[in-house]
């Protein structure tokens, strides 16, 4: 009678911890979903300022393009010329300056990218590693009922006798 006390106890122990990491499990499980849900939304944050540069870049080429073409036409007047010659520079350096912006958003786009694959695959292997506990928490539960009917029945047969 002792000896099924304790396995008893036992099982409640082992039963005890396997509720505890299923609960801890799916806690991380919550932290990683709400980790993507960031990543998801810097994503998103980075591609709406792609567009946002890329309008830009689009913008400071159609002045480029309309500063080269007021060059042209107005080569006869000098100071006109001067001062086309100045806008075309600043126009020039903004432009690079947005392509170089636009590079570094790419590459930190990049980077985003990368890491959430990297939390997909971590989301995934905690998934599995949630889907087994759980599997080892029936069984744990079948073998706690398995237990339970053989005590059952072995204290129905101590009072039969």
């Amino acid at each position: 009678m002792e000896k099924i006390k304790e396995k008893m106890n036992q099982l409640r122990f082992e039963a005890d911890n396997a509720v505890t990491r299923a609960e801890d499990a799916e806690a991380k499980n919550k932290k990683y979903d709400q980790l993507i849900l960031e990543k998801d939304q810097e994503i998103t944050s980075m591609t709406h300022k792609i567009s946002v540069l890329e309008a830009e870049l689009d913008k400071v080429d159609a002045k480029l393009a309309e500063a080269k073409a007021s060059q042209e036409e107005g080569e006869s007047l000098k100071s006109t010329n001067e001062n086309l010659t100045r806008k075309i520079a600043l126009l020039e350096e903004e432009l690079d300056a947005a392509e170089k912006n636009v590079k570094e958003t790419m590459e930190k786009l990049r980077q985003v990218d990368v890491k959430a694959e990297h939390f997909e695959r971590q989301v995934q292997r905690i998934e599995q590693e949630r889907d087994q506990w759980e599997k080892k928490f029936e069984e744990m539960q079948q073998k706690y009922k398995q237990s339970q009917a053989e005590l059952d029945n072995m204290v129905a047969n101590m009072e039969s006798l």
